[in-house]
């Protein structure tokens, strides 16, 4: 028995077995939770998934494709899940997209409009979009968590996260008014800040090294964080352990945040 068994949970964002959705999947498999998981559309983002699905020990998990920048690949998403799942404790959203063009220092006023919108589109937005479809699930189910990953360069300048910065920042905001309305339904909404862990999404801001080499001297902890820290720290949000959090940023990067130099 786990802190989760009998709870089901809907994972976005799986890109291979480094990304964070990867490590809270991990995380939350290992405590009972049944996983569901969606993947970006086109056979070889589904080939990709699938692989680190598998990689967990999850063979033949259920998986749908959806494009969170379109509404009605949500809709379907969301409508195919509730054909197979009969509950949904958990949303784990966990995407981000800007063009990396204008992740470089120095380039954040040279934003074009497109970039800044469709950066807040997709790292932003699509978590209201999620929570909205999510909401009755969740209701019926009598209650649910919803979760999203965030970086401290929402709250705070760090050379060359720039757009994503801003992104992040209207995420955080975003799950606080939506843990606002849920409330009521017993639906927590709530962010999980990580430190910087390589990624796909995160090899695209420039000065990475920098940031990696900082944290590993000047973090409390003098070190850099792993992603099982931020898998465990899912297990807690999802679990009843939680169950008075909501509308909070928690930060899971060895204290770096804390620091004012």
């Amino acid at each position: 028995m786990g802190f989760l068994t009998g709870k089901t949970a809907l994972v976005v964002g799986i890109a291979n077995e480094r990304s964070y959705a990867w490590y809270i999947a991990q995380s939350l498999a290992e405590q009972g939770a049944t996983l569901a998981f969606t993947h970006l559309p086109g056979d070889k983002n589904a080939h990709r998934t699938n692989r680190a699905v598998e990689a967990l020990g999850l063979k033949g998990a259920w998986m749908t494709p959806m494009d969170a920048s379109n509404d009605e690949q949500i809709d379907a998403a969301f409508t195919k899940y509730a054909e197979k799942f009969d509950r949904l404790d958990i949303l784990v959203h966990s995407i981000a997209f800007a063009d990396r063009e204008w992740l470089q220092p120095g380039k954040f006023t040279d934003t074009p409009r497109a970039a800044y919108l469709g950066a807040v589109d997709v790292s932003a937005y699509t978590l209201v979009a999620m929570a909205r479809r999510a909401r009755p699930l969740m209701a019926k189910s009598g209650g649910g968590s919803i979760m999203a990953m965030s970086y401290y360069g929402g709250e705070k300048v760090v050379p060359g996260y720039n757009v994503m910065g801003v992104a992040k920042a209207a995420l955080e905001c975003s799950a606080r008014y939506l843990a606002w309305e849920l409330g009521p339904e017993k639906i927590r909404v709530n962010i999980i800040s990580g430190g910087y862990l390589r990624t796909l999404a995160s090899s695209a801001v420039g000065g990475a090294d920098e940031i990696t080499k900082h944290v590993e001297q000047h973090s409390p902890l003098r070190r850099n964080v792993e992603g099982p820290d931020v898998g465990k720290t899912a297990v807690y949000l999802a679990s009843d352990l939680s169950s008075g959090v909501t509308g909070e940023t928690i930060y899971v990067d060895c204290g770096i945040n804390t620091l004012g130099l």
